[in-house]
């Protein structure tokens, strides 16, 4: 086993460990209180930004497949990951700069970053998704990136329920929901609608939004990233049986 897959097991092996730990009681306080203001929320307003961020998202999805950058084959894990680093890098500055200008405008243009704030984060996770090897037109891997989101934002107590899947992927793949309707949108949105909250909110008051717009998308693309990163790391771990050969690294198909 070579410096560079210690390395990675390493990173992996913590990663995992702090996804599966038991739900803090910030994190079990936090949690209620967002559900007391879910239940508040009524139903059709529930729907109505449930069916947005699902056409959203759709939309990213189908578009993002067919652009993503084109991995050599024949490159070791340590330069394909040094390639990964550089697109987070991309993103997250690029993401950085969109959130420090919508922080600028205030309420109106704090509007404007949802949806423009979600289109980099994925379109960040399908190119990733393609330097590591993976067919970004395969239904299958779509989904894959959609699990990688929702496990990136969402809260200790849904992680705990949702890293099982991205460990054992390959076991799971073909009893997940057939097609993207299928998928479940609402817990998809509420999750990432209560991480991302607080984060964001500070974002729509004017002269400090800058500043928080810009700090607050860097900081959650850095960690999608990050995630992204160690959801394929385990896959090719696991599609290798844990001897990766870093000269001869299979990529993920």
């Amino acid at each position: 086993m070579d410096s560079y897959q210690h390395y990675i097991d390493a990173e992996v092996g913590l990663w995992l460990y702090e996804l599966k730990k038991p739900p803090g009681l910030f994190s079990r306080m936090t949690h209620g209180v967002q559900g007391k203001i879910n239940s508040i929320i009524p139903e059709k307003i529930h729907k109505a930004i449930t069916v947005a961020i699902e056409n959203m998202v759709k939309a990213v999805i189908t578009g993002s497949a067919w652009i993503v950058p084109k991995a050599d084959q024949s490159l070791n894990l340590m330069i394909r990951e040094n390639r990964v680093r550089e697109r987070i890098k991309w993103y997250r500055n690029t993401a950085s700069a969109e959130g420090a200008i919508t922080g600028a405008g205030g309420i109106l243009l704090g509007f404007v970053d949802f949806p423009a704030f979600l289109t980099i984060k994925m379109k960040m996770l399908f190119d990733i998704a393609a330097l590591y090897g993976a067919n970004t037109k395969d239904y299958h891997e779509r989904l894959f990136l959609l699990y990688i989101f929702q496990l990136s934002f969402s809260d200790q107590k849904r992680r705990n329920e949702l890293v099982g899947l991205i460990e054992n992927w390959e076991d799971f793949r073909n009893d997940l929901p057939k097609e993207m309707k299928d998928f479940d949108w609402r817990t998809f949105q509420l999750d990432y609608r209560d991480y991302i909250d607080l984060a964001k909110l500070a974002q729509l008051v004017p002269i400090i939004g800058a500043g928080v717009g810009a700090i607050a998308n860097y900081k959650l693309t850095e960690h999608l990233g990050q995630f992204a990163m160690n959801a394929y790391r385990l896959r090719l771990l696991k599609m290798n049986q844990d001897h990766i050969d870093s000269t001869e690294v299979k990529p993920i198909k």
